[in-house]
């Protein structure tokens, strides 16, 4: 494609995603090339793509365009790929779609520090899919910091955790991993912990009550991996916790799959 051409198709995209929004991505750490989980993020494009479409989607055709958009972008590098349609409009989204792609890149995070967290009660939208419709969890995240936290910590109708705005949340209790029973994104970096971690896991409900008895919590996303968190609501949490130490050496021997 022209680069005036290619312009011309990302501007209408970009007027999409702000004119109505309707999409769903998947963010992925791309490095040397390789992802970890990148057949978990490219299914769950295909799975997403079906649900928010109704139509399928080729993943030969993501990984080129990963591929293309990473000739001039550094390593390693934070990948997002939005998938959306410029034709469907506000008063006809169930119409035949025909969706795009929009592959944005940034550079990859260094690691954080661990994360001071308020609990807030909010239930995403459609909260299986990754989608665009990003303004409740960052309006949540915002209140959460302007209260002096660094972000906010989800709570469901049952006030029970859930997960937090962009990231999945797990926990040790002493006696292994315990991870919420609640409707939320299932996260690709999760997915990969709970098949590599060696120790005792489960899922169980967890009320703000249980959280005083929990030894360590962490946070997961692709993109920055494991990150330790510090406090919630002022619950205070060991973020050298050796468990933490086995989780990122775990989800490190992940081996990335190629573009």
């Amino acid at each position: 494609m022209e680069a005036s051409r290619a312009s011309e198709t990302e501007a209408r995209q970009l007027t999409t995603l702000a004119m109505t929004n309707y999409g769903h991505f998947t963010t992925m750490r791309v490095e040397s090339g390789r992802v970890r989980g990148l057949s978990l993020h490219l299914e769950r494009l295909r799975r997403d793509c079906r649900a928010v479409f109704g139509t399928g989607l080729e993943k030969d055709r993501v990984r080129a365009a990963v591929r293309d958009a990473l000739v001039d972008a550094p390593d390693p590098v934070t990948v997002r790929v939005t998938v959306l349609d410029p034709g469907l409009r506000l008063e006809r989204p169930g119409a035949e779609a025909h969706p795009q792609f929009l592959v944005t890149c940034r550079p990859a995070a260094v690691e954080p520090p661990p994360l001071r967290v308020g609990t807030r009660p909010h239930c995403r939208e459609v909260p299986t899919v990754k989608h665009t419709g990003l303004f409740g969890a960052l309006h949540e995240r915002r209140l959460s910091q302007c209260a002096g936290f660094d972000d906010a910590l989800f709570l469901d109708g049952r006030s029970a955790v859930s997960e937090g705005p962009t990231w999945n949340v797990g926990f040790f209790d002493g006696a292994g991993l315990v991870w919420p029973t609640a409707n939320v994104l299932p996260g690709v970096t999760m997915a990969l912990l709970r098949r590599h971690h060696t120790g005792a896991q489960r899922a169980e409900l967890i009320d703000t009550a249980r959280l005083s008895g929990m030894e360590a919590a962490f946070a997961t996303n692709a993109a920055v991996g494991v990150r330790p968190i510090a406090s919630i609501d002022g619950v205070a949490y060991d973020p050298e916790h050796p468990v933490l130490h086995t989780l990122r050496k775990e989800y490190e021997s992940v081996i990335p799959e190629p573009l």
